[in-house]
C-alpha cells in the first residue's frame, strides 16, 4: 500500500497541482496587498476618505461599549456585521478571477495554433526510399 501511495504522489500531476497551490496561495498573498494597501485606500480616498476595512455594523453590544473600529469591536466581544471586509473580499476575488480567465484565454489561444499548425508529414524512411526506387525502376522497364 505504502508503494502504491508513494507511485502516486510522485506522478507529475499530483506534483504540478502541489505547485500550482503553493504558487497560488503566492498569488493571492500578493493580490491581497494590492487591494488592501494600494486599491481601496485609493478608493476610499476618492469616496471622501472611506475605510473599507473598517464599515461595519454593530449587530449586538451588551454593555453599550464604544466601538471606533472592527478592532476595537473583537476586542471587547461586540458582534458585528463586517460589510467593508466582505467588500474587500469580493473585489480580491474579482481580480483572481479576470487574472484566471486571462490565463484560460492565452492557453486556449496557444492550443488553436498548436491544432491549427498541421505537422509537416514525417520523412520516409530508408526503406521507403527503396521500395520507391524499386517501383519506379520497375515502371521504367515497361
Amino acid at each position: 500500500m505504502f508503494k502504491e501511495f508513494r507511485d502516486f504522489a510522485l506522478k507529475g500531476n499530483v506534483i504540478d497541482l502541489a505547485i500550482g497551490v503553493i504558487i497560488g496561495a503566492a498569488f493571492g498573498a500578493i493580490v491581497s496587498s494590492i487591494v488592501d494597501d494600494i486599491f481601496m485606500p485609493v478608493i476610499g480616498l476618492i469616496l471622501s476618505g472611506i475605510d473599507f476595512s473598517n464599515l461595519f455594523i454593530v449587530l449586538n453590544n451588551p454593555g453599550n461599549v464604544p466601538v471606533p473600529s472592527v478592532a476595537a469591536a473583537k476586542a471587547a466581544g461586540v458582534a458585528t456585521l463586517n460589510y467593508g471586509l466582505f467588500i474587500n473580499a469580493v473585489v480580491k476575488f474579482t481580480i483572481i478571477a479576470f487574472v484566471l480567465f486571462l490565463v484560460v484565454k492565452a492557453i486556449n489561444r496557444l492550443k488553436k495554433q498548436e491544432a491549427a499548425a498541421p505537422a509537416a508529414p514525417p520523412a520516409p524512411s530508408a526503406q521507403e526510399k527503396l521500395l520507391a526506387e524499386i517501383r519506379d525502376a520497375i515502371k521504367a522497364q515497361k
